[in-house]
């Protein structure tokens, strides 16, 4: 099998890096949650709920909280009456874009290539 051809070799910093990777976005929801972000811009809690279809309240604050102690989103509670709070993407989270893309890019093609086998 010749699929490392012409490329790096893995290496034990490569093979941690890419288990960093999966875990920093593993989870139903993360990839959905930034994906909104990138879409919308800053956004309170309510409005990550609306876009985010299907997820709970207490699902969603431990995802941003995860998603915040990984310096992808910031944390920003506004001085209004009633207490708001917003959360927006650091620029480091913008590095996971090509990813997030990369993966609606491979699903939509797996999906097709699913349907396509079907009966």
């Amino acid at each position: 099998m010749e699929i490392l051809k012409g490329r790096t070799k893995p290496t034990i910093e490569r093979q941690l890096a890419l288990k960093d990777a999966i875990e920093l976005l593993s989870g139903k929801w993360k990839i959905v949650i930034l994906k909104s972000l990138y879409l919308h811009g800053t956004m309170r809690f309510k409005d990550v709920m609306e876009t985010s279809a299907g997820i709970t309240p207490k699902v969603l604050s431990k995802e941003l909280q995860q998603l915040e102690e990984n310096l992808l989103i910031t944390r920003t509670v506004n001085n209004t009456k009633p207490v708001s709070v917003s959360y927006a993407l650091t620029d480091h989270a913008g590095k996971t874009l090509p990813v997030i893309n990369a993966l609606i890019e491979f699903g939509l093609i797996h999906r097709k290539k699913i349907k396509s086998q079907l009966p």
